[in-house]
């Protein structure tokens, strides 16, 4: 078995790449829709992203993606998932 290491400059340069092929994503999902909600729920941003339970989940854990609380359902804002894509959130 042959061990790969990877650095700093690697995750950098997936993340980018991960970014952007969301973004080609999102794009291409909805070219033409109408104007977002402004509070999504997990499903939502779910669907948005094509990202599973988990992997929401350790976003928020991590704060990646910021979210509010009510009632036991996380709500996610329209514009910082789209500042997160841009990049704009770092």
């Amino acid at each position: 078995m042959q061990i790969e290491i990877l650095t700093k400059n690697d995750l950098n340069q997936f993340k980018t790449e991960l970014l952007e092929e969301l973004k080609v994503i999102i794009s291409k999902a909805k070219p033409n829709a109408t104007p977002q909600k402004e509070w999504l729920k997990s499903y939502e941003v779910r669907k948005l992203l094509n990202i599973s339970p988990g992997t929401l989940q350790t976003m928020r854990v991590n704060g990646i993606i910021s979210y509010s609380k009510v009632g036991g359902i996380f709500f996610h804002s329209y514009a910082d998932i789209c500042k997160l894509l841009e990049g704009k959130n770092k």
